[in-house]
């Protein structure tokens, strides 16, 4: 709101001054007082409130016709209850008077007129904007929290437009106006008051490159929307025409939160007198704060949408037998299936790593939000060419200086169910990112990308340990899938030692010459007594069994986990130098439609018709609902050291629960 300001009395001739509606106003009672007063009394006009502030410890308020004593110390305060009509029509007058005598020795009046400024925004969250006092330059997270929110204007509504929306100064669609939120300015006052005094809409410089703000002007084309503030552009008189109340804007988000930006912006007005005082001074100043909507990724839990997919053609032929088995699990799960072509991807089948799938939301819009990793091999055109149009966003972020590791392939980047953890809510679940730690050195995820995540503030990272796969995946050893009881999901790790008792049981049983790869004529065939008799397979297993258990430990700490939470799914990974890489297709790298599993087939030993390893698998995950269906991966995927979930990827449907909502 505005600060106080003070008016001072003349006894020679009257005062005029301007009051904001809602705004209080100091009268200055002791400056110029007639000689011989003692004491004051206050009236006004209908339409003018008065009240008369003491300390009740030192002072008596007056009663009947007793009037303030001028050595009291009392602050005189004035408002008006709505908007003039005319100038100078409200009317309040000071009397003073010797002490006890009712004859006043000398009045002074004051001529107000009152003025209605406000700006406004959706502060209560329920999309729409209402007029409100108080305090607006506040935000707060919460179901009783308070303060508008921004969408990054990040898609591109123009078909022919190269560039994303926030890019142009100017409007390019009329559908652009619904990615902003808006913003009305109320102005109701006399004509005559806005030739001396103006309206001022300000952004501070810190937050001027973060957002933008259109002036609609009355009209349906896009000439009538005109950027008045953003970046370069600090201040803009507002042109107000004859008996305009209010003014309406629109507001867009330029940049998602990040290191060097917290996600809260703010924007004011002010009422600026420049008529009669020898500089323009700011009479009243009215603020709104909003905060920009975070990037949210969905997890396995919610319901997909869509499924994309890359066509390639390679030594072993084109992977058209895996698109089929693709197209077929899409159909059950009733999801739509989306092939990036080989132009397009530029037979760059990791469509998991160059992109991840999200969203933002504001009470009044949501719309996906792809984001574009790092790592930029043939299919880095892909999102920015194809995905990204109307109500379809896009972010990256670039790593300066030196080029893209394996970790900052979004493989390795993966989000959780909403979880409890220490007491903590996390409705949103929390991002999971693979790293060196607890390793000094090694490789890890770009400090631009890890920064980036961290300052969404909704999701609140975990660091896994990754470094000692090749490829350095978290999905190489993790997934999560949806499930029907009151906890909603499990998580999956894989488990050498679970595999590794599987076929110990197997050869119990009389099974020991039972053949890993059985069927696959390009692979040499492992029995399981061979693969029981290989130390270094051994060897290799229990070392990732460590690998994997440090990160259990983490994962039940930081999501709230425990056993029931967790199952273990048989895999078997062997060493190449320092770095694992698995040894049969990996399962679970899968990927999660619903209730469908696209699972890679592992080609386990066949024991009375069946693979072990898939029957396994199913006693596991069927019982919770949920369907397996193994498809086969590969020479397409396995033997490029990626799986299924590598190479597909799934736009989900966003949260049901809002994030301004919880408290990070």
């Amino acid at each position: 709101m505005a600060p106080q300001r003070t008016v001072r009395l003349s006894l020679k001739k009257p005062t005029y001054a301007v009051c904001v509606v809602g705004a209080e106003t100091h009268v200055d009672v002791h400056s110029n007082v007639p000689r011989g007063a003692e004491t004051f009394g206050i009236s006004g006009r209908s339409g003018v409130e008065i009240s008369v502030a003491y300390d009740p410890a030192r002072e008596t308020q007056p009663t009947g016709k007793a009037r303030w004593p001028l050595d009291a110390e009392v602050d005189v305060i004035i408002s008006v209850e709505t908007a003039s009509k005319d100038l100078d029509d409200l009317k309040v007058t000071v009397s003073y008077f010797r002490r006890n005598e009712d004859d006043a020795v000398g009045h002074s009046v004051l001529y107000l007129t009152g003025v209605d400024v406000s700006l406004d925004v959706d502060i209560s969250r329920k999309g729409q904007v209402k007029k409100r006092r108080g305090d607006k330059k506040t935000w707060r997270w919460g179901p009783e929290g308070y303060g508008a929110i921004l969408l990054v204007n990040c898609d591109r509504d123009s078909l022919k437009s190269r560039q994303l929306d926030l890019a142009h100064n100017h409007l390019t669609s009329l559908d652009d106006l619904k990615d902003m939120s808006p913003m009305v300015l109320t102005c109701d006052g006399p004509d005559k008051l806005f030739d001396s005094h103006k309206l001022v809409l300000n952004v501070p410089f810190s937050d001027s490159k973060r957002v933008g703000v259109f002036h609609a002007r009355g009209g349906n084309s896009l000439s009538d929307y005109k950027r008045v503030l953003g970046p370069q552009h600090l201040s803009y008189k507002v042109e107000r025409q004859p008996g305009e109340r209010n003014i309406r804007f629109y507001v867009e988000g330029l940049t998602f939160p990040d290191a060097d930006f917290l996600g809260l912006v703010s924007l004011s007005v002010s009422l600026v007198d420049v008529g009669n005082l020898p500089e323009e001074v700011p009479l009243f100043t009215d603020t709104v704060a909003f905060r920009m909507s975070p990037w949210i990724m969905t997890p396995n839990t919610q319901r997909p949408l869509d499924l994309y997919v890359c066509s390639v053609l390679d030594s072993n032929g084109s992977n058209q037998k895996f698109l089929r088995d693709i197209s077929d699990l899409a159909l059950k799960a009733n999801c739509k299936l989306i092939v990036c072509p080989l132009a397009e991807n530029r037979n760059d089948r990791w469509i998991q790593d160059e992109i991840e799938f999200g969203y933002v939301e504001a009470p009044h819009k949501y719309f996906p939000v792809v984001f574009d990793s790092p790592r930029d091999r043939g299919l880095k055109d892909f999102p920015y060419k194809r995905i990204l149009g109307p109500d379809f966003g896009y972010v990256t972020r670039k790593i300066p200086f030196a080029g893209a590791s394996g970790l900052d392939s979004f493989g390795n980047l993966d989000v959780s169910p909403p979880v409890t953890a220490g007491g903590k809510d996390y409705p949103l679940g929390r991002i999971l990112i693979g790293s060196s730690f607890p390793k000094s050195g090694g490789r890890r995820m770009a400090k631009v990308v890890r920064d980036f995540l961290k300052a969404q503030q909704v999701q609140a990272p975990v660091e896994l340990y990754s470094d000692w796969l090749s490829v350095g995946h978290v999905d190489e050893f993790l997934s999560f899938v949806p499930t029907s009881d009151q906890k909603g999901f499990r998580l999956l790790l894989a488990s050498p030692s679970v595999c590794l008792k599987l076929f110990q049981e197997k050869k119990e049983a009389g099974y020991g010459e039972a053949a890993q790869f059985d069927g696959l004529g390009h692979q040499a065939k492992r029995s399981i007594n061979d693969m029981l008799a290989d130390r270094s397979l051994q060897s290799d297993s229990r070392y990732v069994q460590k690998c994997i258990d440090w990160n259990r430990e983490v994962l039940k700490r930081e999501l709230g986990l425990t056993e029931r939470d967790i199952v273990d799914i048989p895999q078997l990974f062997f060493l190449r130098g320092s770095y694992a890489e698995a040894f049969f297709p990996d399962m679970v790298n899968m990927v999660v439609l619903g209730k469908y599993l696209g699972i890679p087939k592992p080609f386990g030993p066949i024991i009375n018709g069946r693979c072990c390893l898939e029957e396994k698998v199913r006693s596991l995950l069927e019982p919770l609902g949920l369907h397996c269906i193994f498809i086969n991966d590969y020479l397409s995927y396995h033997k490029l050291m990626g799986e299924i979930h590598c190479g597909t990827n799934v736009r989900r449907e966003p949260f049901s629960f809002k994030w301004w909502h919880m408290v990070p």
